[in-house]
């Protein structure tokens, strides 16, 4: 029997389906995005049909319902799809076809389809950003308040502590910004409680997982960051090359290069999942900030580039050290062992464990003990002044001179 190709290009409400076979498109009618539609849909297909997809908002429910009918559904990635493809006449019906044929010649780029597990993390994870950046907006909306009337920054740390609460609410406002600024602060505490519930399911989510306690042996990268580059990345054996994480995480710098001139390096690509990538740019600052060779790293890229171009050379160098670290199976080798112990600790009592109370210290003590914590910064420096005398001698690689054609003298002018 000839296999066959069903290509659908799938919308909110329904998705067109076009039938390759033996080289022929035949159109085969719309399909209700219902789970109900879809069973029904799949039960008129044959075992040995492959469905191809485009990834949407609803591609992955379209997959689990029509899996269990077919023998293979397809993702296809959209914007290599519209590379390679390119149709003056564009029709669902079109794209549909589009699909099939590519898939049938071999051609489709696919996407990388998650388990349940790392699903539902990338779920948690976004859920937890969209509160985070929720926050974030109601805050400025109060700076912004402030700013309007002429009143100085807050003297306190934090705005939103109880301390600065009672200075915001001593500030001279008309009675509707008053009434505003009530509105946000309750806002704000609605939002803290949802994420103080979103933080509990991740830390019990990943409790028990090894690639997560591995990435939080480095310094700068604390829990909800491991967690979202572990949801991000999935299975790591799928990149053969710290490259290839690289340029997954949108990290690696455009290239244009055109006969015989020169390679132009631009800024980065931009082109991975930009919620793992604002991660590592927001633990690159950190680990920047604290003793050991990234450190080290950073203030030389720093001296040469300025400190933003730094920040993401540091957010690439931390993508090289995951996928060494997880591919791997190790843990990084300038870890504080007191610090890692406490950032495991605070997981623990983040996932609802019980707190260790009595006279016998738990694992995580040895972080409150200033000696301890002094003896693995000198270690930290140790390693960063190693790092340093190893690339001093380094000097900035010059330019390729360009080569020239050469004219050839049995050509007429």
């Amino acid at each position: 029997m000839v296999k066959r190709v069903i290509g659908m290009d799938i919308h909110r409400t329904f998705g067109e389906v076009v039938i390759w076979e033996e080289g022929l498109l035949r159109r085969a009618g719309r399909v209700d995005m219902t789970r109900t539609a879809l069973e029904g849909f799949g039960k008129t297909l044959l075992k040995t049909d492959e469905v191809v997809i485009e990834a949407t908002g609803n591609a992955m429910a379209v997959q689990r319902v029509l899996s269990p009918f077919v023998a293979r559904v397809v993702i296809a990635n959209p914007m290599q799809v519209k590379a390679i493809a390119h149709a003056h006449v564009k029709t669902d019906k079109v794209d549909a076809g589009t699909l099939a044929n590519l898939y049938a010649a071999g051609y489709l780029p696919q996407i990388w389809t998650p388990d349940a597990r790392t699903e539902r993390l990338r779920r948690l994870v976004a859920r937890r950003d969209q509160v985070v950046r929720h926050r974030t907006r109601i805050k400025n909306e109060v700076h912004a308040i402030l700013h309007a009337y002429l009143i100085p920054p807050c003297p306190h740390a934090d705005l939103f502590s109880g301390v600065g609460r009672r200075w915001l609410g001593r500030q001279p406002l008309p009675a509707d910004e008053t009434d505003a600024v009530a509105r946000h602060l309750r806002e704000l505490d609605r939002l803290a409680d949802d994420l103080q519930v979103l933080d509990r399911e991740v830390a019990q989510e990943v409790i028990e997982d090894g690639a997560v306690k591995r990435l939080m042996t480095i310094t700068g990268v604390n829990l909800i960051v491991a967690v979202g580059l572990v949801a991000a990345i999935g299975d790591i054996e799928r990149f053969s090359s710290p490259q290839k994480l690289v340029s997954y995480m949108g990290l690696n710098p455009r290239v244009r290069q055109s006969g015989l001139g020169l390679a132009q390096h631009g800024r980065i690509s931009k082109a991975g999942r930009s919620h793992a990538r604002s991660m590592l740019v927001e633990a690159a600052w950190a680990a920047a900030k604290a003793p050991g060779p990234l450190h080290a790293f950073f203030v030389r890229v720093r001296a040469r580039r300025g400190h933003q171009i730094a920040a993401v050379a540091v957010a690439r160098k931390l993508t090289v050290l995951c996928w060494h670290l997880l591919t791997k199976n190790a843990d990084y080798l300038w870890a504080r062992p007191a610090l890692v112990a406490a950032k495991t600790r605070a997981m623990e009592l983040q996932a609802g464990q019980p707190q260790q109370k009595g006279n016998k210290p738990g694992s995580a003590h040895a972080y409150n003990i200033k000696a301890l914590r002094d003896q693995e910064i000198a270690v930290a420096k140790k390693a960063e002044q190693a790092y340093e005398h190893f690339v001093g001698h380094w000097q900035p690689r010059q330019p390729k001179p360009q080569v020239r054609e050469r004219p050839n003298p049995t050509r007429r002018e």
